[in-house]
Protein backbone atom coordinates (compact mmCIF):
# COMPACT_ATOMS: atom_id res chain seq x y z
CA UNK A 1 0.00 0.00 0.00
CA UNK A 2 1.22 3.75 -1.01
CA UNK A 3 1.11 6.61 1.25
CA UNK A 4 0.92 9.87 0.65
CA UNK A 5 1.56 13.04 2.77
CA UNK A 6 -1.24 15.61 0.76
CA UNK A 7 -0.68 18.96 1.85
CA UNK A 8 -3.25 21.33 1.84
CA UNK A 9 -4.05 24.81 3.17
CA UNK A 10 -7.07 25.90 1.41
CA UNK A 11 -10.73 23.79 0.41
CA UNK A 12 -9.40 20.70 -1.90
CA UNK A 13 -12.72 21.16 -3.67
CA UNK A 14 -11.66 24.52 -4.21
CA UNK A 15 -8.54 24.05 -5.24
CA UNK A 16 -9.93 21.03 -7.77
CA UNK A 17 -12.18 23.64 -9.53
CA UNK A 18 -9.36 25.71 -9.78
CA UNK A 19 -7.58 22.71 -11.52
CA UNK A 20 -10.09 21.17 -13.38
CA UNK A 21 -10.25 18.37 -10.85
CA UNK A 22 -6.60 17.21 -10.93
CA UNK A 23 -5.27 16.43 -7.43
CA UNK A 24 -8.69 14.34 -6.92
CA UNK A 25 -8.14 12.59 -10.02
CA UNK A 26 -4.08 12.02 -10.12
CA UNK A 27 -4.89 10.19 -6.46
CA UNK A 28 -8.08 8.68 -8.34
CA UNK A 29 -5.24 6.91 -10.54
CA UNK A 30 -3.03 6.22 -7.71
CA UNK A 31 -5.71 4.06 -6.07
CA UNK A 32 -6.85 2.05 -9.08
CA UNK A 33 -3.26 1.13 -9.62
CA UNK A 34 -2.72 0.21 -5.89
CA UNK A 35 -4.50 0.68 -2.67
CA UNK A 36 -3.77 3.90 -1.09
CA UNK A 37 -3.41 5.63 2.28
CA UNK A 38 -3.28 9.49 2.35
CA UNK A 39 -2.35 11.40 5.17
CA UNK A 40 -3.79 15.19 4.89
CA UNK A 41 -1.70 18.18 6.16
CA UNK A 42 -3.89 20.56 6.41
CA UNK A 43 -1.57 24.18 7.23
CA UNK A 44 -2.94 27.31 9.00
CA UNK A 45 -2.76 30.19 7.22
CA UNK A 46 -1.29 32.13 9.86
CA UNK A 47 0.42 34.84 7.64
CA UNK A 48 -2.93 36.61 7.75
CA UNK A 49 -3.34 36.80 11.57
CA UNK A 50 -0.38 39.46 11.85
CA UNK A 51 0.50 42.60 9.74
CA UNK A 52 4.37 42.79 8.76
CA UNK A 53 6.49 45.85 9.79
CA UNK A 54 7.12 46.83 5.80
CA UNK A 55 2.77 46.25 5.56
CA UNK A 56 2.50 48.37 8.80
CA UNK A 57 5.08 51.27 7.25
CA UNK A 58 3.75 51.47 3.90
CA UNK A 59 0.18 51.38 5.07
CA UNK A 60 1.26 54.54 6.76
CA UNK A 61 2.54 56.24 4.54
CA UNK A 62 -0.08 55.75 2.50
CA UNK A 63 -2.22 56.86 5.18
CA UNK A 64 -4.04 53.80 5.10
CA UNK A 65 -3.49 51.33 7.41
CA UNK A 66 -3.96 47.70 6.43
CA UNK A 67 -7.00 45.45 7.64
CA UNK A 68 -5.65 42.22 9.77
CA UNK A 69 -8.30 39.27 9.92
CA UNK A 70 -11.32 39.95 12.80
CA UNK A 71 -10.14 38.41 15.86
CA UNK A 72 -12.86 35.97 16.36
CA UNK A 73 -11.72 34.00 13.27
CA UNK A 74 -10.34 30.67 14.25
CA UNK A 75 -7.56 30.17 11.61
CA UNK A 76 -7.70 26.43 13.79
CA UNK A 77 -11.11 25.57 13.06
CA UNK A 78 -11.29 26.41 9.21
CA UNK A 79 -8.05 24.28 8.91
CA UNK A 80 -9.84 21.07 10.94
CA UNK A 81 -12.74 21.90 9.03
CA UNK A 82 -10.40 21.70 5.32
CA UNK A 83 -8.66 18.67 6.67
CA UNK A 84 -12.10 16.86 7.70
CA UNK A 85 -13.33 17.47 4.09
CA UNK A 86 -10.39 16.55 2.52
CA UNK A 87 -10.67 13.08 4.66
CA UNK A 88 -13.98 12.23 3.85
CA UNK A 89 -13.74 13.03 -0.01
CA UNK A 90 -10.34 10.67 -0.17
CA UNK A 91 -12.68 7.95 1.65
CA UNK A 92 -14.98 8.16 -0.66
CA UNK A 93 -12.82 7.64 -3.37
CA UNK A 94 -11.50 4.02 -1.44
CA UNK A 95 -8.25 5.67 -0.31
CA UNK A 96 -7.46 5.03 3.17
CA UNK A 97 -7.80 8.40 5.03
CA UNK A 98 -6.44 10.39 8.06
CA UNK A 99 -5.69 14.05 8.84
CA UNK A 100 -4.07 16.49 11.35
CA UNK A 101 -3.47 20.07 11.21
CA UNK A 102 -0.05 22.27 11.72
CA UNK A 103 0.67 25.61 12.35
CA UNK A 104 4.47 25.59 10.93
CA UNK A 105 4.89 26.87 7.79
CA UNK A 106 4.54 24.34 5.11
CA UNK A 107 8.60 23.02 4.87
CA UNK A 108 8.61 22.72 8.59
CA UNK A 109 5.23 21.09 8.87
CA UNK A 110 6.22 18.76 5.88
CA UNK A 111 9.78 18.08 7.58
CA UNK A 112 8.33 17.62 11.06
CA UNK A 113 5.65 14.91 9.85
CA UNK A 114 7.99 12.76 6.76
CA UNK A 115 10.57 13.00 9.84
CA UNK A 116 8.23 11.00 12.04
CA UNK A 117 6.50 8.84 9.57
CA UNK A 118 7.17 7.02 5.71
CA UNK A 119 5.65 8.65 2.67
CA UNK A 120 5.63 7.11 -0.56
CA UNK A 121 5.19 10.64 -1.87
CA UNK A 122 4.58 14.34 -0.78
CA UNK A 123 1.24 16.20 -3.07
CA UNK A 124 1.52 19.78 -2.50
CA UNK A 125 -2.13 20.66 -3.00
CA UNK A 126 -1.76 24.31 -1.60
CA UNK A 127 -2.91 28.22 -2.68
CA UNK A 128 -0.42 30.16 -1.03
CA UNK A 129 3.11 28.65 -1.36
CA UNK A 130 5.05 31.91 -0.47
CA UNK A 131 6.36 32.08 -3.77
CA UNK A 132 7.99 35.40 -4.50
CA UNK A 133 10.62 35.86 -7.24
CA UNK A 134 13.05 36.89 -4.51
CA UNK A 135 12.64 33.26 -2.56
CA UNK A 136 12.69 31.54 -6.29
CA UNK A 137 16.51 33.33 -7.00
CA UNK A 138 17.97 32.57 -3.44
CA UNK A 139 16.43 29.34 -3.58
CA UNK A 140 14.75 29.66 -0.78
CA UNK A 141 11.49 29.34 -2.47
CA UNK A 142 9.41 26.74 -0.32
CA UNK A 143 8.87 24.42 -3.37
CA UNK A 144 12.58 24.35 -4.26
CA UNK A 145 13.48 23.50 -0.85
CA UNK A 146 11.19 20.40 -0.44
CA UNK A 147 12.31 19.56 -3.67
CA UNK A 148 15.87 18.87 -2.91
CA UNK A 149 14.60 16.93 -0.61
CA UNK A 150 11.94 14.50 -2.01
CA UNK A 151 12.94 15.24 -5.93
CA UNK A 152 10.72 13.45 -8.38
CA UNK A 153 8.42 12.37 -4.99
CA UNK A 154 7.55 15.68 -4.91
CA UNK A 155 3.77 16.18 -6.49
CA UNK A 156 2.90 20.20 -6.84
CA UNK A 157 -0.31 21.35 -7.55
CA UNK A 158 0.00 24.86 -7.15
CA UNK A 159 -2.16 27.45 -6.40
CA UNK A 160 -3.82 30.01 -8.27
CA UNK A 161 -6.46 29.89 -11.60
CA UNK A 162 -4.48 27.70 -14.32
CA UNK A 163 -3.14 29.31 -17.21
CA UNK A 164 -4.35 27.57 -20.50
Amino acid sequence: MRRYLLVLDMDLLAMDSEHDLEPINYLVARQEQEPCEAVVLSLTDTSQAKLSAMELALGAQAGKFPVAPRPDHDIGAAAGHRMDRAVRHLTMIGCQASGLISDRDLVKAVRAETACHDYDEVILATGRQGRSWLARMTGQDPVQRLRRQWGERLTVFPGGPRRR
